[in-house]
């Protein structure tokens, strides 16, 4: 058996619709064709959602995602952030030219801090 590396990433968000709405029309993801009950799937690779929190989980109990990093590839990472700002969406960190290429940081309704950037990881 071998990982070869992440295969899924979800968001566990306070109001599905909402989140979800929020990433479909703001920041433009696609939804996937399909979605398990309460949760809604977009169509990236890796697969990422947003879904309601699982059983037990506080989503008030502390920063949400403190010590992970998410990061969503955009090649035009530079009109995606212009979108979320003129959005009024909280920019954490203005864009800026790093290895990644462009990259900037946004916070999503939920309070995530999410890094967008334009270069691909891809070999």
């Amino acid at each position: 058996m071998s990982i070869t590396g992440p295969d899924f990433i979800a968001l566990q968000v306070r109001d599905l619709d909402a989140a979800a709405a929020f990433y479909e029309e703001v920041v433009g993801l696609t939804r996937a064709p399909f979605s398990p009950p309460h949760a809604v799937v977009f169509d990236t690779r890796p697969t990422f959602a947003v879904r309601d929190p699982a059983p037990g989980v506080d989503l008030e109990a502390g920063p949400l995602g403190l010590g992970v990093a998410l990061w969503l590839h955009d090649p035009d990472a530079a009109a995606l952030h212009a979108t979320l700002a003129a959005a009024d969406v909280k920019i954490l960190q203005e864009p800026f030219e790093g290895p990644f290429g462009t990259t900037f940081v946004f916070q999503d309704r939920d309070g995530y801090a999410v890094t967008v950037h334009s270069r691909t990881t891809e070999g």
